[in-house]
């Protein structure tokens, strides 16, 4: 059993420097992965900014430090938080055995590669260079930070695009990459409260996304408007997400006459969307900018392939491991496509699954952590 402590001050993403509040944490990303460890066998505390906290007091499974940040006209918290009190508290707690934090281009990561660099573990997302202020606080920090006084921490992609960009500038990056994991566990128990086999698909697709402009939801109901017409129009799609394009797209679909086709469900938690997501055919993406996408490891994790473009991290194991179909200019084609070979979509997906798991993430950790040990 090891004492780990998972250092993520950003919990969920803030598209402007309003950070929106919100009820509870549970269904984050990082929350997941803490459970992993937690059904590992391990102690797990998460450490994250206090301005993400949510609105209703909740109890969790493990400890939560709310640590304030300073300094916001410099380090908008919703992007770049610093946290003051991190160092000191890094030097009175050593009992931790892993310091896992977010992202090498953060202070918190920096900080915990100076005060315990042995014991740290920077899981690293990014493939290139932030564009804040033309990309130049992102350049100094990845050639001159980076290279000269972070290299003790290990380094741990996200992906194999994190991994090429990373290796650019550290010399001790593993040869493991772990995506973000899914509670399966918890799945398995919303699908079951369902009565929904993995398996069982409907006429029917789905897109779980913030409405916002770099989603591209628009071209989503333009290529289902496609397929539609094309003698499909048993089918439905089933938009589940809320942001300031809601408007422009429910007026789309009534322009392509979809109202009876295209569902808004607005915003869900997880027992709420899931069901839906495991009864689609796929999942739809068609995002100009991301990263690792949850709503992907999720998608897959029920059975549901995905239909994306090349943009998400996620895209280079989709196609290689034939989990959906990937495209940057995907049309009313793929759609057919996946529909036709769904069982062997949804196959390949069940046969996947397993990787993505909370629990498989976290021994992934523990792995790379141990190759390390062996190479010393």
């Amino acid at each position: 059993m090891s004492q780990v402590l998972i250092i993520n001050p950003i919990l969920y993403t803030a598209e402007t420097n309003q950070i929106p509040k919100v009820n509870s944490i549970k269904d984050t990303m990082i929350y997941t992965l803490c459970l992993g460890f937690l059904e590992k066998g391990d102690q797990v505390t998460l450490l994250a900014a206090k301005d993400y906290q949510p609105i209703v007091e909740e109890k969790y499974d493990f400890p939560v430090i709310w640590m304030e940040t300073a300094f916001h006209k410099l380090f908008m918290p919703r992007c770049f938080p610093y946290m003051p009190k991190l160092r000191k508290y890094l030097k009175q707690h050593k009992e931790y055995d892993l310091v896992i934090s977010s992202e090498m281009f953060s202070t918190w990561s920096y900080v915990a590669s100076r005060v315990c660099p042995k014991k740290t573990i920077i899981w690293h997302e990014l493939a290139k260079h932030n564009n804040m202020f033309h990309q130049i606080p992102s350049k100094v920090w990845y050639h001159i930070v980076a290279r000269l006084l972070m290299q003790k921490a290990l380094v741990v992609p996200r992906s194999e695009a994190a991994a090429a960009f990373i290796h650019c500038f550290s010399r001790n990056v593993s040869d493991i990459t772990i995506d973000h994991g899914v509670n399966l566990s918890k799945i398995q128990d919303i699908l079951e409260a369902e009565k929904q086999a993995v398996e069982v698909k409907q006429n029917q697709f789905v897109v779980v996304s913030q409405l916002i402009e770099r989603k591209r939801i628009d071209k989503t109901i333009r290529r289902f408007a496609d397929f539609y017409r094309s003698g499909h129009s048993d089918y439905r799609l089933y938009i589940i997400g809320q942001g300031e394009k809601e408007a422009e797209l429910r007026q789309l679909v009534q322009q392509e006459h979809l109202e009876e086709a295209v569902i808004f469900c607005g915003r869900m938690n997880h027992e709420q969307l899931l069901p839906i997501v495991a009864k689609s055919r796929a999942l739809l993406v068609s995002t100009c900018k991301d990263n690792n996408m949850v709503s992907i490891t999720e998608s897959i994790a029920v059975g549901t392939p995905v239909i994306t473009t090349s943009v998400p991290y996620n895209a280079f194991y989709i196609e290689k491991e034939k989990l959906g179909i990937v495209a940057d200019d995907w049309d009313a084609q793929a759609l057919e496509e996946i529909c036709k070979k769904s069982i062997m979509y949804v196959e390949n997906c069940i046969k996947y699954r397993d990787k993505l798991s909370n629990v498989y993430c976290a021994e992934q950790f523990q792995k790379a952590r141990n190759r390390v040990n062996r190479a010393d």
